[in-house]
């Protein structure tokens, strides 16, 4: 059967965190602190997910800027939080997505939006970076309680989207991401958006290219017609 649904990881992957820069530069006197944010959150929201914490992943980032700031010893204005929080729902998309769903929409192919984050989060980031005639459908996590990389919320978007788990494929820049995935019996490609290098232990997608475009191509050589 062909392997039709592609879910697409929506911040880094999809979405531009540069935009984010300037509001790091500008409140914590260093852009590079956004990545510390960023990659915070990210463990984070795995440690709620393991220990079955349960909360929201836009609430997280709130209470791991505040933690940054006291870690950076920074002085975190009300307006600079609010400021750097509301950016992160009006991201823009990277250049090589619309054109690169685009092909895969022509191809057949059904392109799903599967975040973290919140159902009205994610719709806010899609309508605001003009990809609402790109995406199919978009997919939260929020109803299981939990975040990826849980294996139960890989097999949540399979249950929500009716389709064997084998028959769907994620594309994520993160490795964590595919890692989770392909462990939960997903496909998976991964777009190296960084040039960080992928964990050696994690288990490895078939797909790793450089740019959305060349992902999309491998995609639809690999998958049975």
């Amino acid at each position: 059967m062909k392997r039709d649904t592609i879910l697409f990881d929506i911040n880094e992957t999809v979405l531009n965190l540069n935009l984010l820069k300037p509001k790091f530069a500008k409140a914590f006197g260093d852009e590079s602190v956004m990545g510390l944010w960023f990659s915070t959150l990210l463990h984070t929201s795995t440690v709620c997910a393991v220990t079955n914490l349960k909360t929201e992943f836009a609430t997280l980032a709130g209470n791991v800027l505040d933690n940054v700031a006291v870690k950076t010893q920074t002085t975190l204005t009300k307006e600079a939080r609010e400021d750097i929080l509301s950016t992160f729902s009006s991201l823009k998309a990277h250049d090589d997505i619309k054109p690169a769903l685009a092909k895969l929409r022509e191809n057949g192919y059904q392109t799903i939006a599967f975040s973290n984050s919140s159902t009205s989060l994610i719709e806010k980031q899609i309508a605001n970076a003009g990809l609402n005639d790109t995406f199919d459908q978009i997919l939260s996590v929020e109803t299981t309680g939990s975040f990826k990389p849980d294996p139960g919320v890989y097999q949540f978007a399979a249950t929500h989207l009716d389709k064997p788990i084998s028959e769907l494929r994620l594309v994520a820049t993160h490795d964590w991401d595919t890692h989770g995935a392909l462990s939960a019996g997903m496909l998976a490609a991964y777009i190296d958006r960084a040039g960080t290098p992928y964990n050696p232990q994690y288990l490895t997608p078939t797909i790793h290219e450089q740019d959305m475009m060349s992902v999309v191509d491998k995609i639809i050589l690999a998958d049975p017609k």
